[in-house]
């Protein structure tokens, strides 16, 4: 049978004291929706339809791309959840497969309870994931007897004996579409806040002679994000899950406390990460890699054995080849670097693309931008150019080709030839004597 989610991603999220939507907030570098999205794409689900109220249109403009592959819905009032998945439910009236509901503030539900979720839905009715939390204070109980779900109680409208239940609701449910959909038909808001609840399904349902039955995941899964406290905290259980993934899978980080993934790092067996490095979105390395301390690296792709920094600055639209170095203080953009190149010392590789067996001298910077467009710079094979070299693109530096240290090239450079573009040195005889006397006379005229 098929399956479709429901992400609800409607709220203004007032706690968390911003103008953003609180779904666009992020963990790993990615919003919590992104996180929710992936966690639907997991099962590989027939529609993925979100539901949407504040904040909309930036939300869709933040999701790009990925708002081709998913269907959303419009919650104009706010009357809770179950309204929320009325008003999906509303867009899926054809649909007559398994429903799993989610939220765009718990970003930590995993693919394998995802799994188990869509496969108790052939064993029971109505299907809740629920949790034991340290401190239950907020959480809706899930009423039960032995696997049988009874009902969901509310905090607020919950009695002393059902506040002592330590059973609470994750908000995830799960059921026939069809079924899910006759509930909410029925649901009234005779509650303390006036809403329309999702949970009560599970008591009508029973009312009705069907069955509603139960899972449990670990705490850290079902962690909502209501304030910036909470997001804080979702921050460091997301870097620590990476940490430990990444160590499982090979990778050696030699002080993993110090090292921030983003929720699509992905980084080759045997690659060494040094303390204090940040992998910003987008980034890929392959196998044998090193990274050095203190280096920043973002929308890049890095084949196997390259070594990076210590202090580099890797950026967008970045791609490495097999073996080349980059080096210490050195900022690479929108660069393609053939294998076994090396910039290794304090340089600016701006929109260029590099031969292999190129050497890049200290200092050299590729002056790409003239203040309204961008400019490339090309460099072949076997180049050698020299320490504190401006190469201002448009330029092209053919095979085997040299620039003398201190050039200033503005002028295509043909293969085999030596570049050299500095103005002649002029030595003036006991000039610096004469020249200190002046200066020392102008900073303290009384001095004899």
């Amino acid at each position: 049978m098929d399956t479709a989610v429901i992400i609800l991603a409607a709220g203004k999220g007032t706690r968390m004291i911003s103008s953003r939507p609180k779904v666009l907030h992020e963990v790993g570098n990615f919003p919590l929706i992104s996180h929710c999205i992936r966690t639907a794409k997991s099962i590989d689900p027939k529609k993925i339809l979100i539901v949407l109220g504040h904040g909309q249109s930036e939300i869709k403009k933040v999701l790009g791309n990925e708002v081709t592959s998913i269907d959303f819905a419009i919650q104009e009032e706010q009357l809770g959840t179950g309204h929320a998945v009325g008003v999906a439910t509303n867009e899926l009236a054809d649909f007559d497969g398994n429903l799993i509901v989610l939220f765009g503030d718990t970003p930590f539900i995993s693919a394998k309870t995802m799994t188990k979720i869509e496969n108790e839905c052939k064993q029971a009715d109505l299907v809740v994931l629920g949790f034991h939390p340290q401190d239950p204070t907020g959480y809706g109980r899930l009423v039960t007897k032995n696997k049988e779900l009874l009902r969901i109680v509310e905090h607020k409208d919950a009695n002393d004996e059902e506040l002592a239940i330590t059973l609470c609701n994750s908000g995830v449910m799960a059921g026939s579409a069809v079924l899910i959909k006759k509930l909410l038909k029925e649901l009234d808001r005779n509650n303390k806040n006036n809403e329309i609840y999702l949970t009560d399904c599970i008591e009508l349902a029973k009312t009705e002679g069907l069955s509603s039955t139960y899972l449990t995941c670990d705490p850290t899964e079902a962690l909502g994000i209501n304030s910036p406290q909470q997001l804080a905290y979702a921050e460091k259980r997301f870097q620590q899950t990476a940490r430990n993934v990444a160590l499982n899978n090979g990778i050696h980080l030699v002080a993993p406390e110090t090292v921030f993934f983003s929720l699509d790092t992905n980084l080759g067996q045997d690659t060494v990460i040094e303390p204090n490095v940040i992998f910003g979105p987008g980034v890929t390395i392959g196998t044998g890699c090193k990274v050095k301390a203190f280096s920043y690296l973002e929308g890049c792709k890095i084949s196997k054995d390259c070594n990076i920094g210590p202090f580099a600055r890797i950026r967008p639209g970045v791609d490495l080849s097999k073996g080349v170095k980059i080096g210490n203080f050195v900022e690479i953009k929108n660069a393609k670097v053939a294998k076994h190149s090396k910039i290794n010392h304090l340089s600016y590789i701006g929109d260029a693309e590099i031969g292999q067996n190129t050497n890049i001298g200290a200092g050299t910077i590729t002056c790409n931008y003239d203040g309204f467009n961008k400019h490339k710079s090309v460099i072949g094979e076997d180049v050698f150019i020299g320490s504190n070299t401006m190469l201002v693109a448009p330029v092209n530096i053919g095979n085997n080709a040299m620039t003398g240290s201190g050039s200033v090239i503005t002028k295509d450079v043909a293969a085999q030839d030596l570049a050299i573009a500095r103005s002649d040195q002029s030595n003036k005889k006991g000039g610096a004597k004469k020249l200190k006397a002046v200066l020392s006379r102008k900073k303290n005229p009384k001095a004899k």
